[in-house]
């Protein structure tokens, strides 16, 4: 997709893991994560980074989630028991994070010894999604791309059930975003 998107752009765009990636001579002003530093071997993450960086080069971290705030669309509690039926739990230790309340990893990047936290800051949005859109939102997560068939089909006919009998056929997604901005040592 970034090869479409980026078509026309001076850009090379390069396939593998970040832990296998070779700058060679290149050094950059800017490494960013979108959702995905939490993939990186936490053992390199940093390091490599760093390696990849001029001096004072930046690492940006951002992360979106679901976030629940009170008064939120209860649509999710309804869907919560499906995920429970299909054996799609969601983990006991993941909780329901509120929005303006997502995990800080300052403290981890600072730990590292190669960046000084410059900024955090978190973000609130809400997106309203027909069933075909959240269904093709929810394609796009590792959870749901492993599901069995049989589980997406009886996660998605009851999404559908759900929101055909409301009167707009649609539900509220809330996202908290949280950016992490640090200049390398």
């Amino acid at each position: 997709m970034a090869r479409t998107e980026l078509a026309g752009f001076d850009v090379d765009v390069i396939e593998t893991r970040f832990e296998d990636w070779e700058p060679g001579e290149a050094r950059f002003d800017l490494v960013y994560a979108a959702t995905a530093w939490h993939w990186i071997d936490p053992g390199v993450r940093y390091r490599r980074a760093a390696a990849a960086l001029r001096p004072a080069g930046y690492l940006a971290v951002w992360d979106a989630v679901h976030v629940f705030p009170h008064g939120g669309d209860p649509i999710f509690d309804d869907l919560q028991v499906v995920y429970d039926e299909i054996d799609a739990s969601r983990p006991d230790d993941l909780g329901l994070p509120r929005p303006q309340e997502l995990p800080d990893i300052a403290a981890d990047i600072e730990a590292s010894g190669l960046f000084d936290v410059i900024d955090v800051v978190q973000f609130d949005w809400e997106i309203v999604y027909d069933a075909d859109g959240y269904i093709e939102l929810l394609n796009t997560f590792s959870g749901h791309i492993t599901m069995e068939d049989w589980q997406r089909a009886r996660l998605y006919g009851e999404l559908r059930r759900l929101l055909a009998a409301r009167p707009d056929g649609r539900l509220r997604r809330h996202w908290g975003g949280v950016l992490h901005l640090a200049r390398r040592r």
